[in-house]
């Protein structure tokens, strides 16, 4: 590139501006992030300025939403930008079979598949959580490279094990690092970004899945101790939470400067956004929503979003649309212009990203299925359209209904006073389960 710039300028020719080229993408995915604990949405005990910055240098997101209020189906969704029910992944596919409640159908394309024909080379490092063999390994399903862990969470972040067994993975092969698993992923992506600044000629889509925040909460002891320092008055269980998500934050810090040190920051799209909310069991903050991960309340669902993209992106803008995680697969593929199915579910930012609007109204679904006595292998929705969301929070609840334009804390169940509402989004509702059950969401057995 260097030297066409060059020979152009001998020659007297434009050189092609940044709009003419590919831009390259980056998704930095976090795992139970809740959206208070991101600083630049309202003050926090958590700092989290590496992650701010890329909402203050783009567009920061007020309304958005995970795909589902736990991990596969979030990234299901997201890598396929559909439904996640309806590409087998209603819940969580986990290390043991006999708990696990999802099957991520092979013969649908992933965001990589998409990429990689429009001339992108790929790479996912961190978490993947959609399989654990043939052939729904990362490197079947589009991406070039895999440095990461293909389970469901660690056993620790430091020895990297799930019950017993190693699910690290360069490619194929079984590695065994050193070190925290939040250092390793940022040292993994950072190595491939100057990789990648190396062939300036094509361009790149790296999916960085930490899975940080995620328990168990093991900041490092430095962390730590920083935290207890500066704020003594918090308990053990939040300071914890703090050091991660501050540690974690830093890390960040260091992918968003390798992009700097290498000259491709200019021309790359950074997104920012976590799989679902906060788990309130171990400490973590979804304020100001209701509930946490696992419920359909919007604190499972509600997830910092921001996007960054130097030049094209007005610095400092907001945005107040209410999309969800999957909008980025027809995003990328229109700023990339590649061709977008008619099939998927999720829709394009893109014009908000160019500072217009997206018109029309669409209805947001979700669906969690999963197992044990509180579940019972069985499925639980929810549905939002325009101000009003129709859920369960369980699959043995009656329905609810809450206007968010009058109750965003979700306080005050209007089923009984709204039943014409109630009625027509349940109707809609039934349609979308009916859409989903057409998937299987198991492998079939031998």
């Amino acid at each position: 590139m260097h030297r066409l710039l060059l020979t152009l300028f001998f020659l007297g020719l434009s050189a092609p501006t940044q709009a003419d080229d590919k831009p390259n993408f980056v998704i930095i995915f976090t795992d139970d992030h809740g959206y208070g604990d991101v600083s630049a949405y309202h003050e926090s005990d958590a700092r989290t300025p590496n992650i701010d910055r890329i909402g203050r240098e783009g567009m920061l997101f007020t309304r958005m939403r995970a795909n589902c209020t736990v991990c596969s189906p979030s990234r299901a969704a997201l890598l396929t930008g559909r439904y996640p029910d309806r590409v087998g992944v209603p819940g969580v596919i986990r290390t043991q079979p006999e708990n696990s409640w999802g099957h991520f159908d092979p013969s649908v394309p992933t965001l990589a598949d998409e990429l990689k024909k429009a001339g992108y080379h790929t790479a996912i490092v961190g978490k993947w959580h959609l399989g654990l063999e043939s052939p729904n390994t990362p490197n079947e399903r589009g991406f070039d490279l895999f440095h990461g862990f293909l389970g469901d969470m660690m056993d620790s972040y430091t020895t990297h094990l799930r019950h017993g067994k190693n699910y690290m993975r360069r490619n194929e092969e079984v590695i065994a690092p050193q070190g925290h698993a939040t250092d390793l992923f940022t040292q993994w992506s950072a190595d491939y970004i100057k990789k990648r600044a190396a062939h300036p000629d094509q361009p790149f889509f790296l999916y960085l899945a930490y899975n940080a925040p995620h328990f168990p909460i093991e900041p490092p002891a430095e962390w730590l101790a920083r935290v207890k320092q500066r704020a003594p008055q918090l308990d053990e269980k939040r300071a914890s939470n703090v050091a991660f998500v501050e540690h974690l934050d830093d890390q960040i810090g260091r992918v968003l400067s390798s992009l700097d040190q290498t000259g491709l920051a200019a021309n790359t799209v950074v997104v920012f956004t976590a799989d679902n909310g906060g788990s309130l069991p171990h400490g973590q903050n979804n304020d100001p929503w209701r509930g946490g991960k696992q419920d359909h309340y919007d604190g499972g669902l509600r997830v910092p979003f921001m996007v960054r993209w130097p030049g094209h992106i007005q610095p400092g803008s907001r945005s107040d649309y209410a999309g969800l995680n999957f909008d980025l697969f027809p995003t990328f593929l229109e700023l990339a212009g590649a061709e977008i199915s008619a099939d998927l579910d999720a829709v394009s930012l893109a014009p908000i990203l160019k500072g217009g609007k997206i018109q029309g109204e669409r209805e947001l679904y979700f669906v969690r299925r999963e197992g044990g006595p509180a579940y019972d292998g069985k499925s639980y929705e929810a549905l939002i359209r325009g101000d009003w969301k129709l859920m369960q929070n369980d699959p043995w609840s009656p329905l609810e209904l809450y206007n968010l334009s009058t109750d965003p804390a979700e306080r005050h169940n209007v089923a009984a006073k709204a039943p014409n509402v109630f009625r027509e989004l349940s109707d809609s509702l039934r349609r979308h389960i009916q859409r989903g059950g057409a998937t299987a969401w198991q492998a079939k057995q031998n």
